[in-house]
């Protein structure tokens, strides 16, 4: 059996467990399980760094008990968000900017919320939904993809979340660099731009984990969106 105990997001998973539960804020893995829409032998396998916790499970964390995803992550030492008192209530839904103090520029996409993304990426009030966090130094309006799958392997593995930066369209994009690209579906590639004379008609769309994985092609009047990715958070750190 794998030993996910040295994560460094289950580690501070467990941390915040402990603490909601010293606070009376929990009664054990069942009522947190309950939140985070899982089990409580999943909660129990993570505790005991048998499993990672998912993305999907780290978003409810951070909407139902005011956790700073900062912290999961590694990047700063204050377990919840500013404004949120352990004395009081569990929030009923998440904080809104005023009360995180404003700072939180990259918008989370988990893997369930990728084909409302795709659909709605435009969409304020879809986008003011998602999680927030920041990353030191990192500047601008960013997004956070949970990535699901190996055909991007090893670059971008199973459950890592990239961080882009949306690039404008008709902007110049890099062969051979990662990008994210929206069309029905949100995907992460390598890129080839497909060119008739001067002009880009499509792009061809490449996985890292290419024995698998095929290359396959993509007009450009289909694609809705490109994002340079800039990094990515994997369970244990940045890379």
């Amino acid at each position: 059996m794998s030993d996910f105990s040295d994560n460094i997001v289950n580690q501070r998973f467990r941390k915040v467990f402990l603490e909601l539960e010293r606070h009376n804020l929990i009664k054990g893995k069942s009522d947190i399980a309950k939140k985070l829409g899982t089990y409580n032998h999943v909660i129990n396998s993570i505790l005991k760094g048998q499993r990672n916790i998912t993305v999907d499970q780290l978003h409810k964390l951070f909407e139902y008990y005011g956790v700073d995803a900062n912290y999961l992550f590694g990047l700063a030492d204050d377990m919840f968000l500013d404004g949120y008192s352990l004395s009081g209530e569990i929030p009923a839904r998440p904080m809104d900017e005023r009360q995180r103090g404003g700072r939180e520029n990259i918008t989370l996409v988990p893997e369930r919320a990728l084909a409302g993304y795709a659909l709605e990426y435009q969409d304020n009030g879809f986008l003011d939904s998602l999680q927030k966090f920041s990353i030191p130094g990192m500047e601008g309006q960013l997004i956070g993809f949970e990535i699901s799958g190996d055909s991007m392997m090893p670059t971008i593995t199973n459950g890592d979340v990239a961080i882009c930066e949306p690039i404008e369209r008709g902007a110049p994009l890099r062969d051979n660099h990662v990008y994210v690209i929206v069309t029905d579906v949100v995907v992460a590639k390598r890129i080839q731009q497909i060119r008739e004379g001067n002009e880009l008609v499509g792009l061809r769309l490449i996985s890292d984990n290419g024995s698998v994985y095929k290359p396959y092609e993509v007009e450009l009047e289909d694609i809705r969106q490109v994002l340079k990715v800039k990094c990515r958070l994997t369970t244990h750190a940045i890379s």
